[in-house]
């Protein structure tokens, strides 16, 4: 039995085509082209499903089911999305749209959160794989992620649950791009490691103390990274605090759902292992209940940028 994944992005479509061990066993991308009318992209997504199953030599009516991971608000129950921030949706019924273009019924099509369906995918066939409840963070240009509670996506009453990025770890602190200060996105995505190594260069500069960051032609999520395993002094800062800021908002998702398993996923997941080593035991020592309950676990996510469209073909 073959089930698709769509990991629609405001990039590129991808499709997958997944066995029952949860595998890809056929994969095509397409440019998304997202500032042209939305029904030309459904067009395209389904034409990849399409060309995908011809690769295989399946017809599309014999997929057992087919998921789109989509950016921003997807309503899993009138099968539109109510809003993306990168896409030209708004309250658009893609799952009817995608049914009509590949001639099949709407019912064999399920729409997720790409964030939701990421984590999804890590909880059928990734780091949290055989726990109930999991949560996976994406460590990218912002943090996302989605939230599973008893084997099923926490979406909300509005489908729009699990914006995690935006709780507040500082009050009035730096401004995030959802318009509110302080929140976790502005201290512990990509893009705030950059700004936190920026910052920490333009001090040295001024006062002209050392870090071979200096001499570094690009700053980017690394710079710090590098400098720290290379045993310098600033860098080390600079990690020392990004980790703190991570470990913060971990906590806080373990006290608020006590996950079995919350996994790290995104481009500053591969600082890999260390990155675990490092905010462990800060988490073990803030979480509530630590010394009685058992522990949630903390774990890379396993299976990078697949995640979405395995996830997306797990939908139920």
């Amino acid at each position: 039995m073959y089930r698709i994944g769509i990991d629609l992005g405001g990039t590129n479509i991808a499709v997958g085509i997944v066995n029952d061990e949860h595998k890809i066993v056929v994969k095509k991308t397409t440019p998304t082209l997202a500032k042209r009318p939305p029904e030309e992209i459904v067009a395209d997504m389904a034409r990849v499903c399409l060309e995908a199953c011809a690769e295989l030599n399946v017809n599309i009516k014999d997929i057992a089911n087919i998921g789109i991971a989509s950016p921003g608000i997807a309503n899993p129950v009138n099968g539109c999305v109510e809003y993306a921030n990168n896409l030209p949706f708004l309250r658009f019924p893609i799952v009817q749209l995608l049914a009509d273009g590949l001639g099949i019924d709407r019912s064999v099509i399920k729409i997720a959160n790409d964030a939701n369906a990421a984590a999804w995918g890590e909880a059928v066939a990734g780091a949290a794989k055989g726990s109930a409840n999991s949560i996976m963070v994406t460590l990218g240009t912002g943090v996302g992620g989605g939230i599973i509670i008893n084997n099923k996506i926490l979406v909300g009453f509005n489908s729009a649950a699990g914006e995690i990025g935006h709780i507040v770890i500082e009050q009035d602190g730096a401004p995030c791009g959802c318009g509110r200060r302080g929140c976790w996105e502005a201290y512990s995505s990509a893009t705030a490691l950059i700004r936190m190594t920026k910052e920490a260069v333009e001090e040295c500069k001024k006062t002209g103390r050392y870090t071979s960051m200096l001499k570094a032609e690009r700053i980017s999520g690394r710079t710090a990274c590098d400098a720290m395993r290379a045993g310098d002094e600033v860098g080390t800062e600079v990690y020392n605090k990004y980790v703190k800021y991570l470990a913060t908002g971990i906590t806080n998702l373990v006290n608020i759902f006590q996950p079995e398993v919350i996994s790290l996923g995104g481009g500053v997941s591969n600082e890999g292992q260390s990155l675990i080593d490092a905010i462990t035991p800060l988490v073990r020592a803030e979480q509530y209940g630590g010394d009685v309950v058992a522990l949630t676990q903390l774990r890379i996510a396993t299976l990078g940028n697949d995640a979405g469209i395995i996830g997306a073909a797990a939908l139920e």
